[in-house]
């Protein structure tokens, strides 16, 4: 089966700080956009930025934390995989603009099948990213 992109929709807090992080911040190209939403390329899917004002300036996004690995994993979260050199060269770049990460980037199950690379942080509305990376994606992403 061909891989296809995905759409996701989220909430931000206020569009002009959507814009700073995912534009800016994080180099994705911005689509189509109103006052109220924008359409990201985000690493080649399309991620839409959706203006919810009952959130309000200093409120995030509610999330409840799973343990994995001996990490509390934010959820819901979302993010890609990545070949593990892409991942590397992302997470350098992260640590340029992420203030905190809800995870470091680290290796997970290191040793095990599904060993990977992730890291996670939130934008500024609270919504939690993932990346991960795979020295073999096909071979790794569903190992058990």
């Amino acid at each position: 089966m061909q891989l296809t992109p995905f759409h996701l929709a989220i909430q931000v807090r206020d569009i002009a700080e959507a814009r700073d992080f995912y534009g800016r911040k994080m180099g994705f190209a911005e689509g189509r956009s109103s006052d109220q939403w924008v359409d990201w390329n985000f690493f080649g899917h399309q991620l839409v930025t959706h203006l919810n004002p009952a959130i309000g300036r200093d409120g995030q996004v509610p999330a409840i934390a799973n343990r994995v690995d001996g990490h509390g994993v934010p959820v819901p979260h979302f993010g890609v995989v990545l070949p593990f050199d892409e991942w590397q060269a992302f997470a350098e770049r992260a640590r340029g603009f992420v203030e905190e990460f809800v995870i470091e980037p680290y290796i997970r199950f290191a040793g095990q099948p599904g060993e990977q690379g992730t890291m996670f942080f939130m934008d500024p509305s609270g919504n939690a990213l993932e990346f991960k990376g795979f020295r073999d994606i096909e071979g790794e992403l569903f190992a058990t």
